[in-house]
């Protein structure tokens, strides 16, 4: 899920559960460059490092990994909240909470189904 610093939904990938997040990482900026976000500076989780995607860069985009904190306690590290708190906002929709859906772009539009509700009801507030 690439989202922007509000944590509003840019683009989303979904893949089965035997895909492992670094190998389906390098599709999502494709995916987002199909969009009219152009980012300059991306931040990734720590699991994100490796080769592939490495080879996902391109001249002009930064990115930057987002360690998390080795400590025992709660601790809120920057940036790497924002996606966590949009996952949130979206599984507090009955489609999102469970698996529902068969089929990965039927999930990815319940998803953005439940990101426009949520806006619509920012902009009606």
């Amino acid at each position: 899920m690439a989202v922007d610093t509000l944590g509003l939904l840019l683009a989303i990938l979904v893949t089965p559960a035997s895909t492992q997040d670094r190998a389906a990482a390098p599709r999502l900026p494709r995916k987002l460059r199909a969009t009219s976000a152009r980012p300059r500076h991306v931040w990734a989780d720590g699991g994100y490092t490796g080769h592939p995607i490495d080879d996902a860069h391109k001249p002009g985009l930064r990115m930057q990994i987002v360690q998390r904190l080795h400590t025992h306690t709660l601790t809120v590290v920057p940036r790497r909240w924002v996606v966590e708190r949009t996952l949130a906002w979206i599984t507090r929709h009955r489609r999102c909470a469970r698996d529902h859906e068969r089929h990965p772009t039927h999930h990815a539009a319940s998803a953005c189904w439940a990101m426009i509700r949520i806006l619509t009801r920012r902009l009606t507030k």
